[in-house]
């Protein structure tokens, strides 16, 4: 029995590799490799469900200047990423809420919450935030973390097998160290990579759509001014406020060459 479980676990490592290996794809604009077996038309489908439950829930604003003001940011934003556009039909919805909050699901599915305006100020970082939450869609980051399960519950597997003869109780404590070690050594360090990844796709499509990046780093430095606490780093899904306006603020030049070669003398 015990030849046989080495065997399966060695046919799951191996078949696991070839896998991981063979799903990668390039992310738009930073060329990351990611690991999705998803596909395009699932995750589609899968946002558009989500979307609609979430707005049958909610308060849509479709009239007045804000929720007009939503709508035409996001198509100017829509029109620069049309070159890294992976299919999406964008939508881009106001919801009165006094969440700080927005989002954009797969397929191009995006709300901005009325919360989260007095941080934006303007159009200006009003286009940050909504090209911040297209990044996120653009990059896949949600079939991506939905991939990223698999792997988890393959590596679940693989420690089950390995440890079917030990004790009841040091099966257990070795899939609890085997659930913290995927919490804190994989899944919130690549949900706080799609956090910056997403930041700078923002910063980009924010300076080719002719705002001004620089609105991108206020909005963090308005959010701890604030005093909204986060948790230590490691332990949290999004990088700290003062890492994201370091990083903001290193990839400034990059962002300014792209809005001075798309717009010139209008950004």
């Amino acid at each position: 029995m015990g030849n046989l479980r080495f065997l399966l676990l060695a046919v799951i490592v191996a078949g696991g590799g070839f896998y991981w290996f063979g799903n990668q794809q390039d992310v738009p604009f930073t060329g990351r490799s990611q690991f999705v077996t998803v596909g395009l038309d699932q995750a589609s489908a899968l946002g558009e469900e989500a979307y609609n439950e979430i707005l049958s829930q909610s308060d849509v604003v479709t009239r007045g200047e804000t929720a007009a003001m939503v709508e035409r940011i996001g198509r100017k934003l829509a029109d620069v990423a049309a070159p890294e556009n992976p299919g999406f039909e964008w939508q881009f919805t106001l919801v009165d809420s006094p969440q700080a909050n927005a989002f954009a699901l797969p397929g191009g599915y995006t709300a901005v919450y009325t919360g989260l305006l007095p941080l934006t100020v303007n159009e200006d970082g009003l286009a940050a935030v909504i090209g911040h939450e297209m990044g996120h869609a653009i990059a896949r980051h949600g079939s991506e973390r939905m991939s990223q399960q698999q792997v988890v519950q393959v590596g679940a597997v693989a420690v089950g097998l390995l440890l079917g003869d030990q004790s009841i109780e040091l099966q257990r404590i070795a899939m609890q160290a085997f659930g913290l070690g995927a919490q804190y050594g994989f899944a919130l360090p690549f949900s706080r990579l799609h956090e910056e990844e997403a930041d700078y796709i923002g910063l980009i499509l924010t300076a080719r759509a002719c705002f001004d990046p620089r609105e991108a780093p206020k909005i963090w430095e308005r959010m701890s001014a604030a005093g909204n606490g986060q948790p230590p780093e490691f332990a949290s899904t999004h990088p700290s406020h003062a890492t994201r306006i370091d990083n903001l603020n290193k990839w400034m030049p990059d962002a300014l060459a792209v809005g001075e070669a798309s717009c010139g003398s209008e950004q």
